[in-house]
C-alpha cells in the first residue's frame, strides 16, 4: 500500500509541476484602495489556496474547542460514575414483608 501511495503522490507531483510551468505568465491582482500586487499565474493561485486553506481553519477553531470542552467535561463524568461504581457498594435489599401465620 505505502508502494502505491508513493506512486499516487508522484503523479500528482508531476501533474502540479507541470501545471506550473505552463502557468507562469505574469498577472496583475488588484486590491482595494488601488493596490496592485504583479507575479505569475501559477504563485497567485497558490497563494489564493493557502489563504483559503488558512482562513477554513481559522473558521473551524471555535468548533474544536467547543467539542474538546465537551469531551473533556463528558471524561470527568464518566471517572466519576466509575468511582462510584467501583467502590463495591452492596445492592439494595428488598424490603421485608412479614407474612402472618
Amino acid at each position: 500500500m505505502k508502494f502505491v501511495s508513493t506512486i499516487v503522490g508522484l503523479i500528482v507531483f508531476i501533474l502540479f509541476f507541470g501545471f506550473a510551468l505552463k502557468n507562469t505568465q505574469e498577472v496583475n491582482l488588484h486590491f482595494f484602495l488601488d493596490y496592485e500586487l504583479r507575479g505569475p499565474l501559477v504563485l497567485m493561485l497558490l497563494g489564493s489556496f493557502v489563504a483559503g486553506a488558512i482562513l477554513g481553519v481559522l473558521a473551524l477553531t471555535p468548533t474544536v474547542f467547543r467539542h474538546r470542552r465537551a469531551v473533556t467535561r463528558q471524561q470527568s463524568a464518566i471517572h466519576a460514575l466509575q468511582a462510584v461504581a467501583s467502590k463495591g457498594t452492596a445492592q439494595p435489599q428488598p424490603d421485608s414483608v412479614d407474612t402472618p401465620q
